[in-house]
């Protein structure tokens, strides 16, 4: 019989066969000797890493000095329900490719950022609890301070690879720890409340969340294998990333699972003032509505779990929009239960890192506006003018104080909506907090394209110390200000990870109050200052539409 076979499937039955064929003379062969080195340099990968984990052995693989291991299983979850620990498994598992990420809303544009922050898609699938590890080296007793990131994507895009920035293989290399990233579920299948239907599925609002706390078990119990120290683990993410480390605050089950967040553009989680009593009637009424656009009732939740995922998004969009006016936002919720509006009280003693760029989604990469560096001072004035009207004046002398160093006319750029949500996390932080806060702003102008302001998602490449990854250093053009900036950003980053300090030699960082507003300020010149910005974010224009993947 005639059967067509693609190269998906001939690889299988090709990997298949060889199976076969080693399992029938493996009993007959002697071990092989130790291979020799190829000339001109060593076969890393002949006879590449394997660790034991509770489940079983990994494979991963060297690159260069660094031990990588892709795709490792954290979890596994049907649709709606909590993640539960990985079933045992015979043999090695390989960790050599990154594992699938969550399904996501389609891509069918390219983002006005992707020049200057490049993005890549992978293989989808609602399994999706997977992590990446980058590490110097997998003996136990190295002990070495564990970084996990957590992507970006507004709880409803995104992915651990999905920016070429995310590889922790350069900030392993460069800190000298060890870096994690993972997937978890995302929008519909990550927040969707279906808990009218059944006590099995009170939870379902959160399995998203409980998806990270599952990850954070898992590194917990395992990482040791991998020369990490679980008692000495940072999360830090960034936009919806940095929501989700900030939202593991307000956790119960996170308890004793990390001990310092940096939050990167993401930080205005605004519980406290939710009633979960409403939030969870909205939600409840959300969910039966995606019922209804589907033609199903409650007694047919099962059925609901088989709907294609792009069927099921586009009743669940439908439904978002209609019954919770979110448009298509997927953020988790706070139910006074499995999340909490309040801080935990544990989480009073964790240290952490919040802050901003200074142009973010208003940078003028999005606003178009390439040739700003290069107008007359005419034609600033009347930019200037056409923009604040009859603030002009005042907007500019409180910007030109607070921000002596930037060009004036940056001033029509200024994000105006995410710091103010991150001072007023800060703020709740510092209430009962016993352990130091610290506050950034980013504003390195990126040397592209006539200038480039910093823009949301402009210093992550800085943290994982990527400039130098090859679809990043286009963008930074390989401006020595941009690697010393690199090295300063990154340093502090890895200090605060493994101290709970982010001061270095030359570089103090001071922490933040209430009243020396104290922000380190990233750029050519780095240095912390007084940064009260509370009159001038007020008389701001009102920003533009929000646009693009969520970063």
């Amino acid at each position: 019989m005639n059967r067509t076979i693609n190269r998906r499937g001939m690889l299988t039955l090709l990997s298949g066969a060889a199976a076969g064929l080693a399992s029938k003379t493996a009993a007959q062969e002697k071990p092989a000797a130790k291979a020799k080195s190829a000339p001109g340099g060593s076969p890393l990968n002949l006879n590449p890493p394997v660790v034991q984990v509770r489940g079983g052995k990994l494979r991963g693989f060297r690159d260069g000095k660094t031990v990588t291991f892709l795709g490792v299983p954290y979890a596994e979850a049907e649709r709606f329900e909590m993640p539960k620990p990985v079933a045992a498994w015979e043999g090695v598992k390989g960790a050599q490719v990154w594992g699938p990420v969550c399904p996501i809303p389609p891509v069918s544009t390219v983002g006005g950022d992707d020049f200057i922050f490049p993005h890549r898609y992978w293989v989808e699938n609602e399994h999706c609890q997977v992590l990446n590890i980058w590490t110097q080296s997998t003996a136990p007793a190295k002990k070495k301070p564990v970084m996990v990131w957590m992507h970006g994507g507004g709880f409803t895009n995104g992915s651990s690879m999905e920016s070429y920035a995310y590889d922790g293989k350069t900030l392993s290399e460069f800190g000298d720890i060890v870096a994690v990233s993972l997937n978890h579920r995302l929008n519909v299948i990550g927040t969707l409340d279906l808990s009218a239907y059944g006590s099995e599925y009170a939870n379902s609002r959160n399995t998203g969340m409980a998806d990270l706390v599952a990850a954070l078990q898992w590194i917990h119990e395992n990482i040791e294998a991998f020369g990490g120290d679980p008692g000495n683990v940072t999360i830090f993410g960034q936009s919806g990333g940095g929501g989700k480390v900030t939202r593991l605050m307000h956790m119960p089950s996170a308890k004793g699972l990390f001990h310092k967040v940096i939050c990167e553009s993401g930080s205005n989680v605004n519980y406290r003032d939710t009633n979960p009593a409403d939030v969870i009637k909205r939600q409840q009424a959300i969910a039966a509505e995606v019922l209804k656009n589907l033609n199903l009732d409650g007694s047919q939740i099962d059925k609901l779990k088989k709907v294609p995922y792009r069927d099921l998004l586009a009743a669940a969009n439908s439904a978002n929009q209609s019954v919770g006016g979110r448009g298509t936002t997927w953020d988790p919720v706070a139910d006074d239960q499995y999340v909490l509006r309040e801080f935990c009280d544990w989480a009073h003693s964790i240290p952490y890192i919040a802050g901003t760029t200074l142009t973010e989604f208003t940078s003028n990469v999005a606003r178009r506006e390439p040739a700003k560096n290069e107008w007359s001072r005419q034609e600033i004035d009347e930019h200037l003018s056409n923009a604040l009207g009859d603030k002009k004046d005042q907007i500019v002398a409180q910007f030109k104080k607070l921000h002596p160093r930037q060009k004036v006319q940056d001033v029509l750029f200024l994000d105006g909506r995410f710091r103010p949500g991150t001072k007023a996390m800060l703020a709740r932080k510092l209430e009962k907090t016993t352990a130091p806060v610290y506050n950034y702003i980013f504003s390195y102008e990126y040397p592209v394209n006539g200038g480039v302001t910093a823009f949301h998602c402009a210093e992550i490449a800085f943290a994982f110390h990527a400039l130098s990854e090859p679809h990043i250093r286009i963008a930074t053009g390989g401006a020595p200000a941009a690697l010393a900036l690199q090295d300063k950003v990154s340093q502090a980053w890895v200090n605060f990870a493994r101290t709970g300090n982010p001061s270095q030699p030359g570089l103090a960082w001071k922490p933040y109050t209430l009243a020396g507003r104290e922000t380190m300020v990233w750029d050519t010149v780095s240095e912390v200052r007084s940064l009260n910005d509370d009159e001038l974010l007020p008389l701001l224009p009102a920003p533009p539409p929000r646009g693009g993947r969520g970063d």
